[in-house]
């Protein structure tokens, strides 16, 4: 999945430090990220600050106090500078981030995701929700705070599920209504205030596509910084009548597909894909 970058590795914590000529740098606009590289969707380049000392005197000192440290993987620490002109780094495009899914090097397509869901929690969080002032960053820990009133923001992840319906030797599969993605894919959904995420599968099902579930097993979890979502996996089994009754304002289609007849969705960037193939080759969770 698009997490798993060993033997890179991830560090999250907030351990904010002065970048230096290596030090990468994510620029977005919207949903776009700026890279290098003859091709992008395969080959992916990021800019660091050294592509910028041929252009400003001193970067790291002008942009002092603007640049927003996200993580570092390895050893190489990864920044936000808002309001930074693309224009200063040569040789690099914007280009949608959804085309990362598939990309090299794994661990620098993995960082530009992730820091896309960082670059929009911090472009929400400007302006207090409160009382309207200028928000400021915390230096000890990944939060904005308002010197004002007080009010104390840090970053929010919204659960979901993705659900596995089987039947004997079928599994359940079907495909959104109106999006961009065409691909098969499972019955998915966020989970509600006051329910539980095994109530949010059993929910989600029922409204999708109608039917009841049982024996949910939990096979695993996935950050999925495009959404802001953070997945669980579960199979389940149908409990009683199969019959579907898609609702067509969420999915173009649902059905039952024998187990050769599942395809995956051509890359291993997602938990959806992984949890189809593992159905198809019949090692899902019993």
């Amino acid at each position: 999945m698009i997490q798993d970058i060993a033997p890179h590795i991830y560090h999250n914590e907030y351990t904010p430090v002065p970048p230096v000529a290596d030090s990468y740098l994510l620029v977005y606009e919207d949903d776009k990220v700026l890279l290098g590289g003859e091709n992008p969707e395969t080959e992916i380049r990021l800019p660091r600050f050294r592509d910028l000392e041929s252009k400003i005197p001193d970067p790291y000192g002008r942009y002092f106090g603007q640049y927003i440290y996200l993580f570092t993987i390895d050893q190489d620490h990864y920044y936000l500078i808002p309001g930074l002109d693309p224009a200063l780094l040569s040789g690099y495009t914007f280009h949608n981030v959804r085309e990362l899914r598939a990309a090299s090097p794994k661990h620098l397509a993995f960082g530009a995701v992730t820091g896309l869901q960082l670059y929009r929690w911090y472009n929400s969080q400007r302006y207090c929700g409160r009382c309207g002032k200028s928000m400021r960053h915390s230096r000890t820990e990944r939060q904005m705070y308002c010197p004002s009133c007080g009010n104390q923001i840090y970053p929010i992840l919204s659960p979901a599920v993705i659900v596995g319906v089987t039947n004997g030797d079928r599994l359940l599969l079907s495909k959104y209504e109106g999006r961009s993605f065409t691909q098969y894919a499972m019955i998915a959904g966020f989970a509600e205030i006051g329910e539980t995420i095994e109530e949010t599968v059993h929910r989600e099902v029922m409204e999708e596509v109608g039917i009841r579930v049982k024996n949910l097993r939990y096979y695993k979890s996935q950050p999925w910084s495009f959404s802001g979502t953070l997945l669980f996996g579960f199979f389940c089994d149908v409990d009683g009548d199969d019959t579907l009754r898609v609702d067509h304002r969420e999915l173009s289609m649902a059905g039952w597909f024998p187990r050769d007849q599942i395809i995956g969705q051509g890359n291993s960037a997602s938990l959806t894909n992984e949890m189809m193939l593992l159905f198809k080759a019949g090692k899902e969770p019993g």
